[in-house]
């Protein structure tokens, strides 16, 4: 199957789960390729044939997109360099959740997300040690007892107890011995933290001399602004405010060309769906006020524009804000 072909089929997908789709990211570079929402759960998907394209400064900015737009990066991929991806396994890349389009139809359309992870020596799931512990006890098990029937040792017992995972190996085991399931899902739409290790969020990276002189406007105007590299989008910026005036925007800036055209429409779409605003600054001044719903506002406007408030008006009154589409 083409790229392009599991991209239309992960889209069909998630509209079938009843998830609000952005259109496809098709510029470059991007770091993912649709923006999807239901309801609370926001996802950023990179869908990769062979998932091991995906390098470390992709994964870097997939997961400070989540963290600006609170939103859950995940890659959907078929296979490694070495095998195919196992179906109801979670696998990580640079701290990226990756599952397989069958672990994919499973969690968005069945809402059953995985048991299985995989890490460094195999595939492991999370164990419930409260009830193994409420469970051993009620069968008067000592520790040695249970650590004979699985062969392994008293201590390690005691860890999964203490909230250790286990190999899916000695999970079967103690679901046969007990006759119940003691495995924990894996909250792959909360980026599966609980299983993840992986260190904290990449720092950000210095802004594009190119737009310095707009992000020192958007700076003045209160906005705390997060630049980024790989998205159709050059920053995210964040006015907290009150609730009644706090503002998220994707930004954009360039010479307004056909390209940059097409970089705005992306921009509204994925807006749309995140739950933003979307702004385009431009180097060169425009008839039009914006493209579909990100404004566009000239960096001839911005220099004049001395009053922090003004800036955010304008930008308010050019672009749509998610309630108002």
């Amino acid at each position: 199957m083409s790229r392009a072909a599991l991209v239309g089929n992960i889209t069909a997908m998630l509209e079938d789960a009843e998830f609000l789709v952005s259109d496809r990211c098709a510029v470059r570079p991007k770091s993912f390729d649709l923006v999807a929402r239901r309801g609370d759960d926001l996802v950023l998907l990179k869908i990769l044939r062979n998932v091991d394209a995906l390098d470390a400064a992709t994964g870097a900015e997939l997961r400070r997109l989540g963290e600006y737009l609170e939103a859950t990066p995940i890659v959907v991929g078929m296979r490694t360099r070495d095998e195919d991806l196992k179906p109801e396994v979670v696998y990580f890349r640079h701290g990226v959740p990756v599952i397989n389009p069958d672990t994919a139809y499973d969690l968005f359309i069945e809402e059953v997300p995985p048991l299985i992870y995989a890490a460094p020596g195999g595939l492991y799931v999370s164990i419930d040690g409260d009830l193994l512990s409420d469970e051993r006890e009620e069968r008067g098990w000592s520790l040695g007892r249970l650590a004979n029937e699985l062969g392994v040792s008293r201590r390690t017992v005691s860890k999964y107890e203490d909230g250790m995972n286990a190999s899916i190996e000695v999970a079967i085991q103690i679901e046969e011995i007990f006759g119940e399931q003691f495995s924990s899902p894996v909250n792959v739409l909360e980026g599966a933290e609980e299983v993840r290790d992986a260190d904290p969020t990449p720092s950000e990276p210095d802004a594009d001399p190119d737009d310095e002189h707009v992000v020192t406007v958007l700076t003045r105007a209160g906005f705390d602004v997060h630049p980024t590299v790989r998205a159709p989008f050059k920053t995210v910026s964040e006015d907290e405010g009150s609730s009644s005036t706090s503002m998220r925007l994707l930004t954009g800036h360039s010479t307004f060309t056909e390209a940059a055209e097409k970089r705005a429409r992306i921009m509204s779409s994925i807006g749309t769906v995140a739950e933003t605003r979307s702004v385009y600054f431009t180097e060169d001044s425009q008839k039009r006020t914006s493209v579909d719903d990100t404004a566009l506002v000239s960096c001839e406007e911005l220099a004049e524009m001395n009053d922090p408030e003004a800036i955010r008006d304008l930008i308010r009154d050019r672009s749509t804000a998610p309630n108002e589409a």
